[in-house]
């Protein structure tokens, strides 16, 4: 019995030794010799500290800064929870959000959908628009917009609510990734949330969209995939040369 179980012990130690130790750590060294930075995670870092990866997305919000694409990974950016919205085109949900009731009893959002993004796109990139009535009766006291109202608009059977931007809104600025976790926006994501980002940061259109130019990144060979724009680093440049507040 003990002489039968042998071979198959000495394969099974054996077999760890290779796959489990030599080959990892081979591999390891392998990667750490050639492209360290990759093999590191490609962390991005900024007056010496690590302010993110350029391989995962993560939010930006203030309107000095571009705008990621939205995500649906976890509370957002979660890069323990990737994940998509799983809603497909046609989806009602998608396209015009829904609603609900937290434990409080209080009507919150429960999916903004695309409809809403792109009214707060508008606004906040200063881009003309025509609607079915006046934005205003969405507003709060504040004078901020109101999501639930304006779902619950956008669902509206009778007389829904219409928001027709004057330009083509590039589909990566109100749609998520199936990762969630996308960290590029495509150029003409980038190109028209310029002037807000330049008005910001005391610079002028032509002086960001150079900056959008040179961290655009060309499709592989030449022809795989699109072009696109690595958000973190666009914005890291955007610190380096026109630092915000000054």
């Amino acid at each position: 019995m003990i002489k039968e179980l042998g071979p198959g012990l000495r394969l099974v130690i054996a077999l760890t030794i290779v796959t489990g130790l030599a080959y990892p750590l081979a591999m390891t060294g392998i990667a750490q010799a050639l492209f360290p930075h990759r093999a590191n995670g490609s962390l991005v870092t900024q007056n010496g500290k690590v302010v993110g990866s350029s391989l995962i997305g993560q939010s930006f919000a203030k309107p000095e800064y571009f705008h990621p694409r939205p995500s649906s990974a976890g509370s957002g950016y979660d890069a323990t929870n990737s994940n998509g919205s799983q809603l497909g085109p046609t989806s009602a949900k998608l396209l015009h959000g829904t609603t609900k009731t937290d434990d409080k009893g209080k009507e919150v959002v429960d999916f903004d959908g695309i409809a809403d993004r792109i009214v707060h796109y508008c606004i906040d990139n200063d881009i003309q628009f025509t609607s079915s009535v006046p934005l205003d009766q969405f507003k709060d006291a504040q004078g901020n917009l109101d999501d639930v109202k304006l779902i619950k608009a956008f669902n509206d059977p009778k007389m829904p609510f219409v928001f027709t931007p004057k330009v083509q809104i590039p589909a990566d600025a109100v749609t998520g990734s199936a990762s969630g976790l996308d960290p590029h926006i495509s150029p003409a994501n980038a190109d028209l949330q310029a002037s807000r980002v330049a008005k910001a940061r005391g610079a002028s259109p032509d002086q960001v969209r150079t900056l959008i130019a040179d961290a655009t990144d060309k499709p592989a060979l030449g022809f795989i995939g699109e072009p696109r724009v690595n958000v973190l680093l666009l914005n890291v440049s955007l610190d380096q040369k026109f630092p915000p507040g000054k």
